[in-house]
């Protein structure tokens, strides 16, 4: 039997995957921007985005909440030692988001050159800070007992989170190119079909030098893959996934690639879940001093009383993200009310 602890480590899980799926595509589709170079086909790539982008981000902030209600210590420890890569995404997301509606208002050429860097720079910066929060969490960072962090911006920049900072980029990437293959057509998507076979070169690259490395330095991330065998179900789905991308790109079954480019975040951020548990915030001083889903959760009555909204709230994100992907299917088409 779970208890409320770990229903709660389970769904905040399932938010960072519903908001891997859906705004990694978005996120891929502003890093690859810069290579698309007619104006034209600039704006058919933010279209392609524009109706539900913000709905997707909706689960980053659910995923904030969640975490700051079920387990404010760790939210306090993180957004106070890790005060200034958070600033930084949020100056990405917020950059990104101003370039999405701004870039057209004006039709001269420094004005939407300016924001197409915003765009690109915005969405890069945010993807490769998620993946270096993420190396960092796996590799342990120095909480001491009073569940306080002392770190530097630069002393989170090491050689395993800048790692995975490029593994997320390059991620996103292609998760972003894949999509725009059922959203394009014609010349544009010719050349978005080429864009996806390098992404997913790179991604693949960053893959095995991630899974590698965390095997070799970070033995503590396979534990729980001993101690609960049917784990290992997550690592077979992840592998016919990513060997399930290129077979149907190939096939040009696109729908089939984004779903298996999906189920590649998914089988990844349950592996992360895993790598992690029953820890939130591991202390590289001290395993004694590390942050669990136990010693920084809040009441028992708290986490109940939040599961009750939690499952009264989530169908209707779910509806609603649903309605919104039905309403704008289909290839992208420009109108005088595009972006």
């Amino acid at each position: 039997m779970l208890d409320l602890n770990q229903i709660w480590f389970i769904l905040l899980i399932v938010l960072l995957t519903g908001y891997a799926i859906l705004d990694g595509f978005d996120l891929g589709v502003g890093i690859i921007y810069p290579l698309i170079g007619d104006d034209i086909h600039k704006r058919i790539l933010l279209n392609s985005i524009g109706p539900v982008w913000d709905g997707n981000e909706v689960w980053l902030v659910t995923l904030g909440g969640a975490l700051f209600a079920a387990f404010p210590h760790v939210y306090a420890t993180a957004l106070s030692g890790l005060y200034t890569p958070f600033m930084l995404l949020l100056m990405a997301l917020i950059l990104r988001a101003t370039s999405i509606e701004f870039r057209s208002k004006q039709k001269h050429v420094i004005w939407r050159n300016f924001w197409d860097m915003a765009f690109f720079l915005g969405s890069s910066l945010a993807s490769f800070l998620f993946g270096v929060c993420i190396g960092n969490l796996l590799e342990g960072m120095p909480i001491h007992s009073d569940m306080e962090l002392r770190i530097s911006f630069l002393a989170l920049l090491k050689p395993y989170p800048i790692m995975c900072g490029l593994f997320t980029l390059s991620a996103c990437a292609m998760h972003g190119t894949i999509y725009l293959l059922f959203k394009t057509k014609d010349k544009l998507k010719k050349q978005i079909d080429r864009f996806t076979w390098h992404t997913f070169g790179l991604f693949l690259c960053f893959y095995l030098m991630v899974t590698i490395f965390t095997l070799i330095n970070i033995p503590t991330a396979i534990i729980n893959l001993k101690v609960m065998p049917i784990a290992w179900v997550v690592i077979f789905i992840n592998i016919i996934a990513l060997v399930n991308i290129p077979r149907s790109l190939f096939l040009k079954n696109y729908l089939e690639s984004f779903l298996s480019s999906s189920l590649t975040f998914m089988a990844l951020a349950a592996l992360f879940g895993l790598a992690m548990y029953p820890n939130l915030i591991t202390s590289s001083i001290d395993p004694a001093y590390n942050l669990t889903i136990y010693n920084c959760a809040s009441s028992a009555k708290t986490l109940n009383i939040m599961l009750i909204i939690a499952i009264v709230g989530m169908p209707c994100v779910l509806a609603y993200t649903t309605i919104i992907y039905y309403v704008f299917r289909g290839k992208v088409e420009l109108d005088s009310t595009s972006y």
